[in-house]
């Protein structure tokens, strides 16, 4: 079967038109984003703001037209308003209608998954998709049923520490097939574009590939869906924060302050959307000589645990700085797989069994341990 291209789906975009238009949107420059690979296709519509949501079919009828195409397999189109667009409406002089208020927004469950979590942390470069992914095979070995969401449509990093290739597949057109190693299910952005293409997205496109990639997936029956957060507290942190129904968040951090400093602002930001902050993790926590046997403490050691202390927080665990961690995540066979006997597979072990019992009890109906932010 021939390679789809994007002037395939540019030309199938051409016929359509925004209501109230007379050109279509491919003229009028409202397409952007268009990623195709291996027949996955995603672009984004831009739209007004104040129509946005009167322009679901508009995405819909794009969406079909793509999927109309003989070798496409998927497809995400989204909406987004960033700017108002070429095809905003004239100015009536009729006064608008009364606004109704706007419903509360519902956290829709993911059907067949029992729990969520999201590993978060306040920056980047503390080893929290290392620890997420670790932390999944963990649960999984110690007999649950796991799912793996790589929220970090910027820099996703899952189907490399995962070890996976190829691409999801898809059953109707409509939703996909998950990746699958070491009986873990995962998805990511990582397997629609090739690893060097920038994901060149505005704030609105990628919230909403989000929550297609957690919505429209077969994910099956699952005890918890480990969800590796974007590193910061931006508008996806929010968008999954606030739209998702996370049965809790874990912070990872390493041990010096500026990293606890923006461990903090995490940890606040789970708590001002109500999510059940399970605990700290602090990685990175020490360095053990391979020559001497010797412990140095090359960020500090027990910032993270005197914060959670601070904080009221549970603390969850140490993970030392050590190379074979770094080896094995690199290699695509994560250290709790390849050296399931060694002390740092334990640590991640004793971990996920503190994170499953916090999960136990928020399930219980036991109140979450409450976070005092001074």
């Amino acid at each position: 079967m021939a390679e789809v291209t994007e002037s395939q789906i540019l030309a199938a975009l051409g016929d359509i038109r925004a209501p109230g238009q007379e050109t279509d949107i491919v003229s009028m420059k409202m397409v952007s984003g268009l990623h195709v690979r291996d027949g996955h296709v995603l672009f984004s519509i831009e739209v007004d703001p104040q129509r946005g949501p009167a322009l679901e079919p508009l995405r819909q009828a794009a969406e079909d037209a793509a999927k109309a195409i003989p070798g496409v397999l998927s497809v995400t189109a989204v909406l987004t308003a960033e700017r108002p667009s070429q095809a905003a409406p004239r100015q009536s002089a009729a006064p608008p209608p009364q606004a109704r208020p706007a419903p509360a927004r519902q956290k829709a469950a993911v059907e067949g998954v029992k729990a969520i979590i999201a590993v978060a942390s306040g920056k980047g470069g503390v080893g929290k998709s290392t620890t997420a992914a670790n932390l999944a095979l963990a649960l999984s070995v110690n007999g649950h049923k796991v799912g793996l969401l790589d929220a970090d449509i910027y820099g996703p990093s899952m189907p490399r520490m995962m070890g996976l290739r190829g691409k999801p597949t898809s059953p109707d057109g409509k939703s996909l097939n998950p990746m699958e190693n070491f009986g873990i299910k995962v998805m990511s952005m990582g397997f629609m574009v090739e690893e060097e293409t920038p994901m060149i997205w505005r704030g609105p496109m990628v919230q909403s590939a989000l929550m297609q990639m957690l919505r429209d997936v077969n994910w099956g029956e699952l005890d918890v869906l480990v969800v590796d957060m974007p590193p910061g507290t931006g508008d996806a942190q929010l968008t999954m924060a606030q739209q998702v129904p996370l049965a809790g968040a874990i912070i990872v951090s390493t041990p010096q302050d500026i990293a606890l400093l923006d461990a903090r602002k995490g940890l606040n930001m789970f708590r001002k959307v109500d999510v059940p902050v399970l605990g700290i993790i602090e990685n990175m926590s020490y360095f053990v000589c391979p020559d001497c046997g010797s412990q140095h403490d090359i960020f500090g050691h027990g910032g993270a645990k005197a914060e959670a202390a601070r904080l009221g927080c549970p603390f969850l665990g140490e993970i030392p700085l050590h190379l074979a961690i770094r080896e094995t995540s690199d290699s695509g066979n994560p250290i709790v797989m390849s050296q399931p006997d060694g002390p740092h597979a334990q640590a991640y072990r004793a971990i996920a069994e503190r994170v499953w019992e916090a999960l136990s009890a928020e399930e219980t109906g036991r109140a979450a341990p409450r976070i005092l932010v001074q």
